[in-house]
């Protein structure tokens, strides 16, 4: 598979996705828990509201039917009254300032019924916990605990209630026990509830149902269900345990499986590294291609060297085995050695040595064209064409080329851009070619470069071979064999290729290289 080819795989995350996933998670859980102790503390005064307008609403039933002895009114035109309070919305009042005396006296009536609730009230409260108060019409206590013959009508709420509107408020608790460690968990422990019920009938006001109570302990509530809770709490740890794999497949994984394919890739065990099948994020897809395209390079540059060592092994050795033999033939009998067969051998000595020299040249150029670096420089064709018609066609090599065709602009140095023309034309000179043409094909963001000559051409036995190292016809005739494979490395360096095509007559060679923008 081609390193740059993926397997087929669900959209990958960003590791910067992956974590802030996590960290909103980790902040999530206990902003959601916080979140769920308010919402559930709200519900607790909203519940606690509703149980006081419930009591509320039978104890002003059971007042108004005292006060209507004669002539009861079943229908008093109340309607259903929802719960109002909100801990978000609702202001934290001072505590409930205390009653005041006054000149006004209740009614007989209203006195005579507050006496008989003051039992029930004492009875209900035993049962509710809940603070207690019956008010006349004129805001004074009929009933309950120490403030009878009193007046509240001071307090915002009894005034509202006066004029037939249901008023509820939040007011600080006030309290002689000391607060428990975990208090500032539960507002709930540090406010009191008040309601202020007005007693109507067909509009007219006959009084104030007034209750109070503090809402029940978020923590004691919790308590009581506990089940519940524990249940609340193995969905969080399941959700925790959640968020732990899918950092574990997403991230140690995958660090953990290409950890493994270095150790191995350096033990030999392995030639190169594979691509991570689920990677998990692109950070980690893009470093397993780095690791892969890195081995893989790496193992190509090895096999590269070793056999580019054994190829220059091979060829140094057939010159300098040749110098070595002759030089003994010398020194052992060259003084009964004829001149002319002397000076043979030294001719031989001095064909070796210039081989060498031959062979040590285009090693360097070969070694400067694998270490060739891709840039930004660029070349115009036709000005490189223009440079070697002139200098060929002095050595009987005719170039022929559309210069309008050819006007066209190269991503690739021009000096190297010189070298690869320059041992394309080398070849089919040497190759008897007397003209060469060259055309141009322009395609997306690239150019197709064709050079057909008119020379002998390349036999089929040798076309597989044209680009192996040392590889030549023209051993005799000084040729080394590395022409094309410095122009293979130098095409590839600036992302372009060079290949053999099938031609009628001469050898037909079609270079790519990408077009400058």
């Amino acid at each position: 598979m081609p390193i740059n080819a993926y397997p087929k795989l669900r959209r990958l995350f960003r590791l910067r996705t992956i974590l802030l996933i996590v960290m909103l998670s980790v902040l999530i859980l206990p902003l959601g828990s916080i979140y769920f102790l308010r919402f559930y503390e709200n519900e607790l005064v909203r519940k606690t509201e509703l149980e006081l307008i419930s009591q509320s609403a039978a104890l002003a039933a059971t007042y108004r039917q005292m006060i209507q002895q004669n002539h009861p009114n079943p229908e008093a035109g109340y309607h259903p009254i929802p719960a109002q309070l909100d801990l978000s919305s609702y202001p934290v009042l001072p505590p409930r300032p205390a009653g005041k005396l006054t000149v006004d006296k209740a009614h007989p009536l209203a006195l005579q019924a507050g006496q008989h609730m003051q039992t029930i009230l004492a009875m209900t409260q035993q049962i509710t916990l809940a603070g207690m108060r019956l008010l006349d019409n004129q805001g004074i206590v009929i009933a309950g605990q120490n403030e009878v013959g009193l007046s509240l009508v001071h307090i915002p709420e009894i005034q509202r209630a006066l004029q037939g509107e249901y008023t509820p408020v939040i007011r600080k608790r006030i309290s002689k026990e000391p607060e428990p460690p975990v208090a500032s968990l539960s507002r709930g422990t540090k406010i009191r509830i008040f309601t202020a019920f007005p007693i109507l009938d067909q509009g007219k006001v006959y009084g104030v149902v007034y209750l109070s109570r503090t809402p029940q302990n978020i923590l004691k509530h919790l308590y009581a269900r506990k089940e519940k809770v524990l249940l609340l709490t193995l969905l969080v740890l399941g959700l925790t345990g959640l968020l732990v794999l899918f950092i574990s497949s997403r991230l140690s994984r995958p660090i953990r499986e290409l950890i493994e394919q270095t150790k191995r890739l350096t033990k030999g065990d392995i030639k190169t590294v594979e691509l991570l099948h689920q990677p998990g994020t692109y950070e980690l897809a893009e470093l397993s291609k780095s690791f892969t395209e890195m081995s893989k390079t790496l193992y190509e540059r090895s096999t590269y060297i070793n056999k580019f060592a054994s190829h220059v092994s091979h060829e140094f050795k057939t010159p300098l085995t040749s110098m070595q033999g002759t030089m003994e033939l010398l020194q052992e009998h060259i003084d009964d050695m004829p001149v002319e067969q002397r000076q043979r051998f030294f001719d031989n000595l001095q064909k070796d040595t210039q081989r060498l020299q031959r062979l040590v040249n285009r090693l360097l150029e070969q070694a400067r064209a694998d270490s060739t670096q891709a840039s930004s420089a660029t070349s115009l064709l036709v000005d490189i064409l223009q440079e070697l018609h002139s200098h060929y066609a002095s050595q009987g090599l005719e170039i022929l080329y559309n210069p309008d065709a050819v006007n066209v602009t190269f991503n690739i140095a021009p000096e190297q851009l010189r070298m690869i023309l320059n041992n394309l034309f080398d070849n089919s000179l040497h190759h008897a070619a007397t003209q060469i043409t060259v055309t141009l094909k322009n395609e997306p963001e690239q150019c197709i470069l064709t050079l057909v000559d008119n020379g002998t051409g390349i036999s089929p036995a040798n076309r597989k071979r044209i680009f192996t190292p040392f590889f030549t016809t023209r051993r005799e005739q000084g040729g080394t064999g590395l022409g094309l494979g410095i122009v293979e490395s130098l095409l590839k360096a600036w992302n372009g290729k060079i290949t053999l095509c099938e031609s009628d007559q001469g050898a037909c060679f079609k270079i790519t290289l990408l077009s400058a923008s």
